[in-house]
């Protein structure tokens, strides 16, 4: 069988990178990237069960290909790999090989099997001590590159399906992370952002020992490195030394995605989430009082079981006291294995609907202002892309703010970072002229 694959991604920005190792594993074992599921003799879906929609547009996915799919080896990747395993061998039979993300370096090895008549193959074990080594990650982007330094999760939050499909927290050395990283400034990236279902829970299991504060610290001061992002934080392990890291580094950008999920102490409870509302202010005071200007984005459920109108209130009150530059909002939905299934006193998808218009609404009005305010000001773009028939630049902000902009024609400004002042501001981007 000619040894042509497509892979399509569903999910987070670590299920992205996840692909980058697939693919550069395949490809350096002797595979042919190709662009349209038709034309590969092999079709891997890296997926996402953090929803169930993302989880359905998969199954649908492999239903629509089974036809036209006759001699194709299709592939299950990643989360919905992981908490299915082999029933989905039961649910879309010509699915051929189930694996998780820790069995990513192993890919090779269980495709042999397969070639030799195996048609059920399975990599769905978290015990794999090479898991993080991929020295063959083929990187897509290229103005950033992705680092994972944390894999898994140890929260058990109660909606949460990511303990099962990502398995306990392990972390990764530092003198790997500092390896590629090291080894991704030579190839030319300036900006790294550092990937871990909970990033800030990064515990160093070398001798050295390093926190996530330090880890930051050092990948930013390698030289080359003009900008260090990282996500997703959770608020129990964020701690003010990520704050003072920040502060002191101005390669470490002045951007923080902190999930809140609700505004409601009670709701975080049935949450299991491990803080309260008064603590995650606490930490959003950090923010507010460092010395630099440090946006923050967060994550909003609408709609968890037993959530009442004061509840839904308190999260509409947070929304007004932190002024959050940008929100993910979400209406709750049960997901396997977890805890939140036995809860009572589910919201009716209408009343889901309706709360989560007006999260939407309320944080649409905050940005309108706030963004407003941003008129006048000069920023450093990483210029990533162009518009061609609006004759702009687009690029984003150490904030993570998007920014078109024009001005410097006749030259190429693609990966460059380019001074820009804010002329005009929506709830979603900015647009600005480069300061010449």
């Amino acid at each position: 069988m000619e040894k042509t694959f497509y892979i399509e991604t569903f999910g987070c920005q670590m299920n992205a990178h996840d692909s980058e190792k697939v693919i550069g594993t395949l490809i350096n074992t002797g595979y042919t990237q190709v662009e349209t599921p038709e034309e590969a003799n092999y079709v891997f879906y890296n997926t996402c069960s953090i929803r169930d929609k993302a989880e359905q547009k998969v199954f649908h996915r492999l239903q629509s290909l089974k036809r036209t799919g006759k001699n194709k080896v299709f592939a299950v990747l990643g989360c919905v790999a992981q908490q299915e395993g082999e029933k989905i061998f039961e649910r879309a039979p010509h699915v051929s090989l189930v694996a998780g993300s820790a069995s990513y370096t192993k890919l090779p090895e269980m495709l042999i099997q397969i070639e030799a008549g195996n048609r059920r193959v399975t990599g769905l074990s978290f015990d794999n001590p090479e898991a993080f080594d991929t020295p063959f990650t083929r990187r897509d982007n290229p103005y950033h590159a992705y680092i994972t330094i944390i894999e898994g999760c140890d929260k058990n939050c109660s909606y949460c399906v990511v303990p099962f499909t990502r398995g306990p927290e392990r972390s990764r050395t530092s003198e790997s992370v500092m390896e590629e990283a090291r080894r991704v400034a030579g190839l030319g990236y300036t900006e790294i952002q550092l990937l871990g279902q909970n990033v800030n829970s990064y515990r160093d299991p070398s001798s050295a020992g390093w926190d996530f504060a330090t880890m930051l610290d050092k990948v930013g001061s390698i030289p080359g490195i003009r900008r260090v992002r990282f996500t997703t934080s959770h608020p129990r392990d964020f701690v003010k030394p990520i704050i003072d890291a920040i502060d002191s580094n101005p390669n470490l950008c002045d951007h923080v995605h902190l999930p809140v999920q609700s505004g409601s102490s009670s709701v975080l409870a049935g949450m299991q989430r491990l803080y309260t509302r008064a603590e995650y202010m606490q930490r959003i005071d950090w923010m507010k009082n460092a010395k630099r200007s440090i946006a923050i984005t967060s994550d909003i459920i609408v709609g968890f079981p037993g959530e009442t109108e004061r509840d839904f209130q308190d999260t509409l009150d947070l929304l007004d006291e932190v002024q959050f530059d940008a929100i993910f909002a979400f209406k709750y939905s049960q997901r396997p294995n977890t805890s939140a299934l036995a809860l009572a006193d589910h919201i009716p998808e209408e009343e889901k609907t309706r709360r989560i218009m007006i999260v939407n609404e309320r944080q649409r009005a905050i940005q309108i202002r706030n963004n407003a305010n941003l008129v006048g000001e000069v920023y450093e773009v990483h210029v990533e892309g162009r518009h061609q028939s609006l004759g702009q630049w687009m690029g984003r902000t150490s904030q993570y703010r998007t920014l078109n902009f024009s001005g410097r024609d006749g030259e190429d400004l693609l990966g460059s970072y380019v001074p820009v002042r804010v002329t005009r501001a929506g709830p979603n981007s900015l647009v600005g002229e480069a300061v010449l």
